[in-house]
């Protein structure tokens, strides 16, 4: 359709929606994520219980009387641990995911913007936290402020944020280059409308393929520092589960192949999503379609 011999365009939102829509393995990742938030957010809502409390016999199996899927070393409901548990997990994958992207995104917009001693700066800084080990920075961090949900968030996002910052570099070192930039400098444009309005707008693409993707590496994050046992004890978590029958793994499989295959699940399906907005985002990848 067109109207006076101009085409018609289609707004590139909407363009991205649609190409994400005829990915039946993107569409496949969202409807299984949805599934489990649904079970995560509104589950506790209808079966109320306390994950917590003693229900069975120490590791029955699944199918016995009280619980249904198992229970662990405690007697603890396994069944009831998946319900609570993936509201902590989520909670932790998308708030860390948050932080680290906010302090990677911050960072390597600076960094790309304004060049130069800037970037050397930021970049060496970035370099630091890039070769620490990562988990046991993590560990350090959990141990020294007790092992709540709070800083088990603030561990991870601290120490996940340099590839973001990183990727916010090479885009912003990209398009500040570009002549709608120049346009936006000759009117006058303060530096924070062009790094914030202007610059980052137009790098947003894989940026939200690389936040997409944090939140699975933060749930799986939390689930080695909870195998480790430096989880919030008090909250209930997949991670958690595992952690705690970590000695009864060959024994008693159900206390953790539930838990496990949940983070398998909610990973995978946080993975397919990226991978999905990956190919609906990136105008070149579009153009092959």
């Amino acid at each position: 359709m067109s109207v006076a011999g101009v085409p018609r365009t289609e707004h590139p939102t909407l363009e991205a929606m649609r190409m994400f829509a005829r990915s039946p393995v993107a569409v496949g990742g969202l409807v299984l994520l949805v599934a489990i938030l649904l079970v995560s957010l509104v589950g506790p809502l209808v079966y109320v219980a306390d994950p917590f409390d003693i229900v069975a016999a120490p590791l029955s199996p699944p199918f016995s009387e009280g619980a249904l899927l198992g229970s662990d070393q405690q007697g603890r409901d396994v069944l009831t641990g998946l319900i609570y548990g993936g509201r902590a997990t989520l909670t932790v994958g998308a708030a860390a995911a948050l932080i680290s992207v906010v302090i990677g995104i911050t960072i390597g917009a600076v960094a790309g913007y304004f060049g130069g001693t800037v970037d050397e700066v930021l970049m060496r800084f970035t370099e630091f936290f890039q070769v620490l080990p990562s988990l046991l920075f993590a560990m350090v961090l959990v141990t020294l402020f007790s092992p709540t949900l709070a800083t088990v968030v603030l561990a991870i996002g601290v120490v996940s944020w340099p590839g973001t910052a990183r990727l916010t570099r090479a885009e912003f070192l990209k398009i500040k280059q570009y002549d709608f930039v120049a346009a936006e400098l000759a009117i006058g444009a303060r530096r924070g409308r062009i790094m914030w309005k202007v610059i980052l707008p137009n790098a947003l693409p894989p940026l939200v393929v690389s936040a997409t993707l944090a939140v699975g590496a933060a749930i799986l994050f939390e689930a080695s520092l909870s195998f480790l046992g430096l989880g919030d004890p008090n909250r209930m978590s997949w991670g958690l589960m595992i952690g705690s029958s970590r000695s009864y793994m060959l024994s008693s499989w159900w206390a953790v192949t539930f838990p496990g295959l949940m983070i398998f699940l909610t990973v995978l399906a946080v993975s397919l999503i990226g991978d999905g907005l990956n190919d609906a985002l990136n105008p070149k990848l579009r153009e092959r379609r």
